[in-house]
Order: C-alpha cells, then structure tokens, then sequence
C-alpha cells in the first residue's frame, strides 16, 4: 500500500477559513464523539493489538491513543489562551519525542480514555458556548508563521480525530503487519 495512504488515510486536513454554523455544529460532533468511538474500537483490543503498528515505523495504536489526550490537552490551552489574549503565540510541542516518553509507550490505555472522556466534555462545553466574535478569534503557530482562527482550528480537530481512529482501524485490519 502507498505509504501516503497509510499515513493519510482520511487525506490530509483542507483549511477551511471560514466554515459555517452548520459545518462548525458538525465538527464539534465529531469532537463529543470521539471518546466513545476509540473506547468502542478498543473495547477487546489485545495487549499484541496494543503495539501494533498503522504503518511500517508508524506509532503503535497504544502512541496513537496516548498522543490524542496529549494532542487534545494542547489545544483545549490553545482555545483558552486565544479567548483570554490578543492573539497568542502558542507553544508548540515535540509529538514524536512525547510519544516516545514512557506514559505513551504504558501499555495500558485507560488513562488516557478516562482523560480523553473528561478532556472532551469540557472542551465541547467551551466549542458551544462561542459566539461569531471568538469563534474568529486567533493565535499563531509559530512553526507554520501563520494566524489560526477558532472556528478553523475546531474543523483541525474534527479532522484529527477521524485521521487517528483510522490509523487505529487500519493498525488492527493489518493483523500486526507493521511490528
């Protein structure tokens, strides 16, 4: 399989600048229900399926679960820091050596279902309550140089849940094709 494919599998995320109420509704949907997709995909899950690979030198589907409460936590500070300052820089982070630390290598995913649960009910609490004026409201990212609005940054996150529930799904489809 092409290896673009295995790392995109939903393909990459298309910014959209301006997304309506209705797309916004959507993506907020996506990010209520994303706890209970990854604990219904891991429900039965095995330790061997646990550390199983999406893609060759991909990280094991127990990193993908880890990184998606790290991932999540980051930008919950990101909402708030742009409702609460004029426009800041945030502070980006090193995914690769996060997922490298031992909570992300700890074979047991609860801990980061049980944060995922929490972390999305107060997130979707914040995600509802913003009005059109914060919902333009942005910070920068300073590895991209460039201005990222509220509204575009929910459709990021949508986006980032199904991308990594499909690494999920397609790290247990490959029956371990990828150790």
């Amino acid at each position: 399989m092409d290896i673009q494919k295995l790392k995109f599998p939903i393909g990459k995320y298309n910014l959209d600048k301006n997304p309506n109420s209705e797309l916004i509704t959507q993506w907020i949907k996506q990010i209520e229900d994303f706890p209970t997709s990854i604990e219904d995909l891991c429900r039965n899950i095995s330790l061997e399926q646990l550390n199983w690979r999406y893609r060759p030198e991909g990280w094991k589907v127990k990193q993908l679960i880890h990184h998606c409460s790290d991932s999540h936590m980051n930008s919950l500070i990101r909402f708030k820091l742009a409702l609460t300052e004029k426009s800041p820089t945030i502070k980006p982070y090193f995914e690769d050596r996060w997922a490298a630390l031992a909570d992300s290598l700890d074979d047991n995913i609860e801990n980061s279902l049980i944060l995922l649960r929490g972390l999305h009910k107060k997130w979707v609490i914040l995600l509802r309550s913003l009005n059109d004026e914060q919902l333009r409201m942005e910070y920068t990212h300073p590895e991209h140089g460039e201005k990222f609005n509220l509204a575009e940054t929910i459709g990021n996150y949508a986006w980032h849940c199904k991308h990594h529930l499909a690494h999920i799904r397609n790290a247990i489809a490959s029956n371990g094709k990828y150790k």
